[in-house]
């Protein structure tokens, strides 16, 4: 099944950028729905963005205009470009993948079958 792992993570000064990766495999599907969580200490666990085969994406609205999710096919790699990064989004990043789901049904905060183990930002 799907595994995933995070990397690009550490510490930016505040307005710095970030670009995180998330490299999948067994992740061939045609149709699939991959997203960026986060986790700040002592808060829920919040969803970040998500695309699906088609490109769709989806973002939270404290971070519209200044975050970017992609994905390489040929590599199989998610990427989550962060830009005028503010410390209050110092958090563990994680990424997460569900296979044939795309569309209406991907979205942050969906519920996602496989998750990686999750990669540091410091905005400081």
């Amino acid at each position: 099944h799907v595994q995933l792992v995070e990397s690009g993570g550490g510490l930016v000064q505040p307005g710095g950028s970030l670009r995180l990766s998330c490299a999948a495999s067994e992740l061939t599907e045609n149709t699939f729905c991959m997203s960026w969580f986060r986790q700040a200490p002592g808060k829920e666990r919040e969803g970040v963005a998500s695309i699906d085969s088609d490109g769709n994406t989806d973002y939270a609205d404290s971070v519209k205009g200044r975050f970017t999710i992609s994905h390489d096919n040929a590599k199989n790699t998610l990427y989550l470009q962060m830009n005028s990064l503010k410390p209050e989004e110092t958090a563990m990043y994680y990424c997460a993948a569900d296979p044939w789901r795309s569309g209406a049904f991907c979205y942050i905060g969906a519920d996602f079958r496989y998750w990686g183990q999750g990669t540091q930002v410091t905005v400081s």
